[in-house]
């Protein structure tokens, strides 16, 4: 049933019609335009209305006891995590040219080979992020899957939901995520890049019992699936050129650490940050640290990816470079470098009037991989291991649980394997 309520501000009007779509919320109302308004009918008081944005469904609001809407409890952050909207001007994460990894001849001198390692090293060092350009991927492709990505969220949410992820199969469309017990201002889709991809059932050390699991795809959108197999292709040959030139910056082997991803269970994410009100009380996502090895991601040109630096826990506003990739190392790496490495916190801002695209691969090993600091890197020259081993699977598991439902403690951490 359209219920149909006149709400202004300044002179703007919109329509405000019941949602059918939302199960979740009674008395869900859904507003046909996104703006900032206030209810001039006061009955409604404490319901919840649904302000969309370019096809977006997931964006609540309260109407208060006055009249007034405003953004709905579960995405406010605690005060002392909310973002600043006035930045200022720093120095960003450091910016480094892999070109000459892309010779034609496959041939890169030894110099040019040692100068890019140090590079690594150190940018893996002092921030724990960097970004790289010229890095080999085909910008036709990334442009494909982001089209892609933008027309998919397009989509009414009655087609998206068709393919929603769940606690059994993380895989799928979801717009609910929860980080730090706080609900995200975004919507995603994850896919596995081996798909199949075998995963732990449960968290539980115990359970020796695997899960097979599949991607979901739009049934009517086939092009999504199209450039996602594109550009899958690529971005996965620039995982493991990183993986190589982390290996070589720790003063391994090339190769040594190519073998925890035989059976790999990486993943895509398509995210989606609709433009938020309130920016200044809600996050894309809140501030977190990545579980895998190494993540490599895409942003459109609006920004948001926020990093904490090391130095002074300040956060820096990762600038937007025009075809550029954004690394970070992840707890894995950290654990494996025996803390040379350190996996870093992040966050995403929302702004007030643009929406933003990001897709992040996140280049994880195999389900049966025990992490733990590398032996070559425990010797006499460095410190004793600061970890014990854990089960990857397990951890992802346990990991996964906190993204759907609050817990009472915190999720699982690399912290809690340290060695005291």
């Amino acid at each position: 049933m359209d219920m149909s309520i006149l709400m202004q501000k300044s002179s703007i009007i919109c329509t405000l019609k019941r949602s059918d779509d939302d199960s979740k919320l009674p008395g869900s109302l859904m507003v046909t335009k996104s703006v900032q308004v206030q209810c001039i009918i006061n009955h409604w008081s404490q319901n919840t209305i649904e302000l969309p944005s370019t096809g977006i469904s997931h964006q609540f609001y309260q109407i208060s006891s006055m009249g007034e809407v405003a953004i709905h409890p579960v995405f406010i952050q605690d005060l002392e995590h909310r973002p600043k909207i006035i930045r200022t001007e720093v120095e960003g994460i450091p910016l480094i040219d892999l070109s000459v990894l892309n010779s034609p001849d496959s041939s890169v001198s030894d110099d040019n080979l040692a100068r890019l390692v140090s590079e690594i090293a150190d940018a893996s060092q002092k921030w724990g992020f960097f970004q790289v350009i010229n890095h080999g991927v085909q910008s036709e492709y990334r442009e494909k899957f982001f089209l892609a990505s933008r027309k998919f969220f397009a989509l009414p949410k009655e087609e998206k939901l068709k393919v929603k992820r769940d606690e059994v199969n993380p895989f799928g469309y979801y717009d609910t995520e929860l980080t730090k017990n706080v609900r995200d201002w975004k919507e995603v889709f994850d896919i596995s890049v081996d798909d199949p991809t075998f995963v732990p059932a449960s968290h539980q050390p115990d359970d020796k019992e695997l899960r097979q699991l599949t991607n979901q795809w739009p049934q009517y959108f086939p092009e999504l699936r199209e450039a996602y197999e594109l550009y899958a292709e690529e971005i996965l040959k620039l995982a493991f050129k990183l993986l190589e030139l982390i290996a070589l910056s720790l003063g391994l082997p090339k190769t040594r650490l190519n073998g925890f991803f035989k059976d790999h269970t990486s993943r895509i994410r398509l995210n989606h940050y609709p433009p938020c009100p309130t920016p200044d009380l809600a996050l894309g996502v809140g501030r977190h640290k990545d579980g895998g090895a190494l993540t490599i991601l895409a942003q459109d040109d609006v920004g948001g990816l926020e990093v904490r630096r090391k130095t002074d826990g300040e956060w820096i506003l990762v600038k937007p470079t025009p075809d550029a990739y954004i690394i970070n190392v992840g707890d894995i790496v950290q654990v494996w470098s025996n803390d040379k490495y350190e996996s870093v916190e992040h966050r995403v801002m929302v702004n007030s009037e643009k929406e933003r695209f990001s897709i992040p691969l996140f280049f994880n090993p195999a389900y049966y991989t025990w992490v733990e600091p590398l032996e070559e890197l425990i010797n006499e020259q460095n410190p004793p291991p600061k970890y014990k081993a854990y089960n990857w699977g397990k951890f992802f598991s346990s990991r996964r649980r906190s993204n759907f439902k609050k817990l009472e403690v915190e999720n699982l951490q690399i912290y809690h394997f340290r060695i005291n």
